[in-house]
């Protein structure tokens, strides 16, 4: 048994727009959610390009602890027109005035808040049906009407 991590490859960066977001308030069991509309964008890298699906969301649930679970759901489109879904489950945090920052739309620094993700895909058996068959791990950058989805593949 070895104690290496195994490496990280750069498949493909997601540049994701986002509409204004619905705060729906604070839930019973004190925290609050918010729904975030995807309303397109690009994908561009090694492994795959395309095209972000509008029609996709953001489910974010803000703990009271500060921590943002975020669990987004939307559509890729390979350059080829083939679909791949995305679920994406990540977590985003940082010092209560960055986190407001964000919150208002400012550009921050992504090295001011952690922001990372587990994203699968399913796609059909063809050429991206390696998505399928792939551990990946993301870092993410939130900008004000963009998120910034950088995806590594476990190897």
């Amino acid at each position: 048994m070895t104690d290496s991590a195994p490496p990280l490859d750069f498949a493909f960066e997601a540049r994701v727009s986002v509409a204004e977001p619905t705060d729906y308030g604070l839930t019973p069991r004190g925290f609050r959610r918010r729904i975030v509309p995807i309303t397109g964008g690009t994908v561009a890298g090694p492994r795959l390009r395309g095209r972000v699906v509008p029609g996709g969301a953001d489910w974010q649930t803000i703990r009271p602890d500060g921590v943002w679970e975020l669990d987004a759901r939307y559509g890729l489109e390979a350059d080829d027109g083939t679909p791949i879904a995305v679920v994406n489950h990540a977590l985003r945090h940082a010092s209560p005035e960055v986190m407001q920052r964000l919150s208002a739309g400012e550009t921050v620094p992504p090295e001011a808040y952690y922001f990372r993700g587990t994203p699968r895909f399913d796609a059909a058996a063809g050429p991206h049906d390696w998505l399928t068959r792939t551990l990946f791990v993301a870092t993410g950058e939130r900008l004000r009407d963009v998120v910034i989805i950088r995806v590594f593949a476990v190897g």
